[in-house]
């Protein structure tokens, strides 16, 4: 490992609430550490707030009173960019804009020495146009913390195009030295965690936009079935619409207008309305306030139903399979037809009257079958049902009635899974649904990124998990529901949806198609 020796000064540049928790990080692993702010006594403000931190850390004991105290001799406020020339390594972490940013590398290449790594804690712009016109753009890697830093163990490293490997490789060791899980990406749009996470917030803003459901539905289905640990627009209301938006905007430049990452209507809209969020105290929903209100409105949730007495199950569920053990238990009878999950699928569309059916049948010859991406329209007396993350663990599924489902048929579907201890939230017929076309976007992004080389699979399932908490990688994901299946629904929202935004990786096609892992790509 090329970690940097704790005896070698460290300089963090902007003392904001991101700059401040990165000089905490680098203290805690016992560095001296010299913190600069260009704002009158920022500096001085922000190590208050890392001492008053590291009290509070005594306090909870979970910092000896010595390691604090000796970590109070090691801080210090810089008057000057200059005053960080004896750093080995200087991270900057001021506003995100271009200009600004190489204005302070600028700097820094004139007072630091030659040997020194000069690294930039950026979300979304590029490390190669940052280090571009300085003398040794090799010394410039990306060392992007996720907030609050002294808390999230995920560092994304982000090498530019000038980056040496073992300058890379140095500041990865460093971040696990420093008790951090470090994963190494190229510098392309988003790096690796904001970049697999558009789709959370943009199959969000589709259903939104579509009429689908409105946003506390599709945060509870997305929190309570899939097991996300936050909504969209929850977590947009919290990190801030206007930093969404311009996270959002900023991949989709960059990516010169793909249409898997364009911004969405209804999130400029909250934005020209200045409802940012939490901040504003209103977003997507509203927080206090004359309204009283503390956050979501309760979703779509429907009223008790009787449940069938039998049923019949004749295959077709992937994601979705470990439900029938709770509708078992839950005392409803049930005749299956199956060897396993997805057996004896026939696919959408491709049931008609007098032939074998697929999913679950219900009294009255009605159907509930899984989602594969196509409307329940397209098979008469039916109702679909959205994906679950983890059957044992969720408290709610997804249900949406075709135009030609029968309301029997909507009844006895509704009391089948609140018979096995599920809410259930009842959306428009849209394609593919909430979770399951959330997902399937994640995993295609997630395997595009390691077709282009930008990072490896383990690395885009740690960031994932680590940077953003999903309940698993999107990798390991698709391998649980299998890519056949992923590319099979994304196939069938381009049809819906022309124009590009749902094209499948070639190589997620060639996985399907061989039946390789995912994770092992």
């Amino acid at each position: 490992m090329a970690v940097l020796p704790v005896s070698t000064p460290v300089g963090v540049v902007g003392a904001g609430t991101m700059g401040a928790g990165i000089a905490q990080v680098a203290l805690v692993a016992g560095h001296e550490v010299r913190l600069y702010d260009a704002q009158d006594g920022a500096a001085d403000r922000g190590v208050a707030q890392i001492l008053a931190r590291l009290d509070r850390l005594v306090e909870k004991g979970r910092l000896e009173r010595s390691a604090a105290d000796a970590a109070r001799g090691r801080l210090t406020a810089a008057a000057s960019l200059a005053d960080l020339a004896p750093s080995g390594l200087v991270i900057e972490a001021v506003v995100e804009q271009l200009p600004v940013k190489r204005e302070v590398f600028g700097t820094l290449e004139k007072v630091c020495a030659d040997d020194a790594i000069l690294a930039t804690n950026t979300s979304t712009l590029s490390v190669t146009a940052i280090a571009a016109g300085l003398r040794r753009p090799d010394r410039v890697s990306g060392m992007h913390f996720f907030n609050p830093a002294p808390l999230m163990a995920l560092v994304e490293v982000p090498a530019g195009a000038a980056t040496d490997p073992q300058v890379a490789q140095t500041v990865a060791d460093t971040a696990t030295a420093w008790g951090k899980t470090p994963v190494r990406c190229a510098s392309t749009p988003g790096f690796v965690a904001n970049r697999v996470a558009r789709p959370f917030y943009g199959e969000a803003m589709q259903v939104l936009e579509e009429g689908g459901a409105d946003c506390a539905t599709i945060d509870a289905v997305l929190t309570e079935a899939a097991g996300f640990p936050m909504g969209p627009f929850t977590l947009a209301d919290l990190v801030g619409n206007d930093v969404n938006l311009a996270v959002g905007r900023s991949v989709w430049e960059q990516t010169f207008g793909d249409p898997r990452y364009a911004p969405f209507v209804a999130q400029q809209q909250v934005v020209d309305a200045g409802w940012l969020g939490r901040k504003t105290g209103r977003g997507w929903y509203e927080y206090g306030g004359d309204a009283g209100s503390s956050g979501p409105p309760r979703p779509r949730t429907a009223q008790p139903r009787t449940p069938p007495d039998q049923v019949t199950y004749h295959g077709g569920f992937t994601a979705c399979f470990g439900l029938l053990d709770r509708i078992a238990a839950a005392g409803v009878s049930m005749e299956r037809y199956d060897t396993g999950p997805a057996a004896q699928r026939s696919g959408p569309g491709e049931f008609e009257p007098g032939e074998s059916a697929y999913g679950i049948e219900l009294p009255g010859g009605g159907l509930v079958l899984e989602t594969t991406g196509e409307p329940a329209t397209f098979d008469g007396d039916a109702v679909t049902l959205d994906w679950v993350g983890d059957a044992a663990t969720a408290t709610r599924v997804c249900l949406a009635p075709g135009d030609a489902c029968e309301p029997g048929t909507l009844d006895h579907a509704i009391g089948l899974f609140q018979a096995a201890g599920l809410a259930v939230s009842v959306i428009d017929d849209v394609p593919g649904l909430i979770v399951a076309r959330t997902v399937c976007m994640l995993v295609n992004e997630a395997v595009d990124l390691v077709a282009r080389r930008e990072a490896s699979a383990p690395d885009v399932d740690v960031a994932m998990r680590l940077g953003t908490g999903y309940p698993r990688g999107p990798l390991a994901w698709g391998d649980q529901v299998g890519p056949e299946v992923v590319a099979d629904v994304l196939g069938t929202l381009a049809r819906a949806y022309p124009g590009g935004r749902y094209r499948p990786s070639p190589l997620l096609v060639r996985a399907a198609r061989t039946g390789r892992s995912l994770r092992s790509l």
